[in-house]
C-alpha cells in the first residue's frame, strides 16, 4: 500500500481557522493526535450550523460511524490551524466528510482525515433519509 500524499488547499471549498492552545501541545512539543479529531468535529459542525441544517435540540442527529487521520508534519502552539472541508460521498442517509488540516499559511496539509456521519432519528438513533435541506448544503462541498 502506498502512502497517501498531503492534499492542497485548492481541494477544499470551505475553511475554518482555529487557534491552537498551549494545552494542545504534548510532551513532544506538537499538537497531540487526539486534538485533530476535535478540529474535524469543529469544522463539520460549524459548517452545518452556519448553513442552518443542524440543530442542537430538534430534528435528526448525525452520528459518527467511522473516522481516520493521516499525519504528515507537526503543528505546535501558537500555530493557527486552517481546516479545509469537502464532501467525498453523499448517500441517502450518510455523508463522508474529508478534512485537510493546514498549519498557518502552508499550501499542503499537515494532516488529513475523514468522518462518516449517518443521519439518524434523535430518539431511536436509527438511520433515516437525510433531509433535503441538509443534502443541498452538503452538496455545495463536493459530491452530489
Amino acid at each position: 500500500m502506498s502512502k497517501a500524499q498531503p492534499a492542497s488547499r485548492q481541494q477544499f471549498p470551505h475553511f475554518l481557522a482555529i487557534s491552537t492552545r498551549w494545552l494542545d501541545n504534548d510532551v513532544y512539543n506538537h499538537v497531540n493526535n487526539v486534538n485533530y479529531y476535535s478540529f474535524f468535529d469543529t469544522v463539520v459542525n460549524e459548517y452545518m450550523l452556519r448553513e442552518g441544517v443542524l440543530s442542537l435540540d430538534a430534528g435528526p442527529v448525525c452520528l459518527v460511524v467511522e473516522t481516520g487521520c493521516q499525519y504528515f508534519s507537526p503543528i505546535s502552539f501558537p500555530d493557527i490551524v486552517n481546516c479545509g472541508l469537502r464532501v467525498a460521498h453523499l448517500g441517502t442517509s450518510s455523508v463522508r466528510f474529508e478534512i485537510g488540516v493546514f498549519r498557518n499559511d502552508d499550501e499542503t496539509a499537515a494532516a488529513q482525515g475523514h468522518f462518516v456521519h449517518v443521519c439518524c432519528d434523535r430518539e431511536t438513533h436509527r438511520p433515516l433519509t437525510m433531509p433535503e435541506s441538509m443534502r443541498r448544503a452538503l452538496a455545495k462541498l463536493g459530491a452530489a
